[in-house]
């Protein structure tokens, strides 16, 4: 079935449905990342975006089987459905993987997900390099508005609706979901935790707990008001950390500001300078706003800083044990780096419990 995208600025791209046979509208964004497509679509930090992949061969591996890992969650997914409000490719491969059990667009169309092949995405990335991203809608049968996902409180949307708890251990982390990846409870569990998993506006002052941990999630992160005030109640007294919009969470705590983007990061190979040693890593990013450094309180400095535009990658605080990241150290999918964060957080956390 034929299909379109249509941008807010009148701007038309023709191409053939491969999900499910709706329209649908949301904001235009791009991915250039070569693998990591069950990853993304199932991140909760994509929430209303159209997500355009800029590599040529999209669905060449399929999609494999829900299997679940040793703690319940699925290995290969980032939550339990598909977030995208839509998916743009330059082309739909046929699979070809001994551990796919599904094609890209079956995968789709058993998520109600709309998407469109046949687009020249290369053009479609540079008109949104050089004006920023833009609201976007996939026409496949009627015409239908646009569409600001970021108008939404976004991190409600995604987050859980009752505490729950996994694993155990020496420590407890309290993670607030504001979007979290499965991949980042894992990174936890793996090592060792207890992990008190609440909602986003969850009142975890009245909880018992060693560390505080802020998740990624959608959209601006001013939305999540509830989660920016228990944040204030608690960061000083237990240590903290944040990724992704917990960085932007936790400043905004401390009294900075943020701000959108003009057309985000998302990809596997952001290099990211550790301001403290020289180092710079390649990091995995998904996030279309940031942190302005120069808003930062005294008590706060900028940690990490993205080498291609100078924004922020991360703070910390200068003698307390609270301290986030823009990047996901946790890497599904992308470059491994940074996961040693996970461990000194938690060797922070054992000593100040001590």
């Amino acid at each position: 079935m034929n299909a379109r995208l249509v941008l807010e600025d009148g701007t038309e791209f023709a191409g053939v449905s491969i999900g499910a046979e709706r329209s649908s509208a949301g904001e235009v964004v791009f991915n250039t990342a070569m693998v990591g497509y069950p990853e993304s679509l199932t991140d909760p930090s994509y929430r209303g975006q159209i997500l355009t992949f800029t590599y040529p061969l999209i669905g060449n591996y399929g999609v494999q089987a829900e299997k679940e890992d040793a703690f319940g969650f699925p290995e290969k997914f980032e939550s339990d459905r598909i977030h995208v409000a839509g998916v743009v490719l330059q082309e739909h491969t046929n699979y070809n993987h001994w551990n796919a059990r599904k094609s890209f667009g079956e995968w789709l169309k058993e998520h109600n997900i709309p998407g469109i092949a046949g687009v020249d995405t290369r053009a479609l990335t540079k008109k949104l390099r050089e004006h920023g991203v833009m609201l976007g809608k996939i026409i496949i049968e009627e015409d239908i508005e646009f569409d600001d996902p970021n108008t939404r409180n976004l991190v409600a949307e995604v987050s859980i609706k009752e505490k729950q708890e996994f694993g155990k251990g020496d420590i407890t982390i309290c993670v607030v979901d504001c979007g979290c990846k499965y991949s980042i409870v894992r990174n936890f569990l793996q090592r060792g935790v207890k992990v008190l998993y609440v909602p986003w506006d969850y009142d975890f002052t009245q909880e018992e707990f060693d560390g505080l941990f802020i998740s990624n999630g959608p959209g601006d992160p001013q939305m999540a008001d509830v989660t920016i005030e228990n944040i204030k109640k608690v960061m000083h007294e237990k240590p903290t950390f944040g990724i992704c919009l917990g960085n932007q969470l936790l400043a905004l705590a401390a009294g900075a500001q943020t701000y959108k983007l003009q057309y985000g990061h998302r990809s596997h190979n952001q290099p990211c300078v550790d301001k403290e040693t020289g180092r710079c890593y390649i990091t995995s990013q998904n996030h279309g706003f940031a942190v302005k450094t120069e808003t930062l309180p005294d008590e706060f400095v900028p940690w990490f800083v993205n080498a291609n535009d100078d924004t922020n990658e991360g703070i910390k605080h200068r003698t307390k044990p609270i301290f986030s990241v823009q990047f996901h150290p946790e890497s599904k999918g992308g470059p491994e780096d940074t996961g040693y964060l996970f461990d000194e957080f938690l060797t922070i956390v054992r000593e100040h419990k001590c």
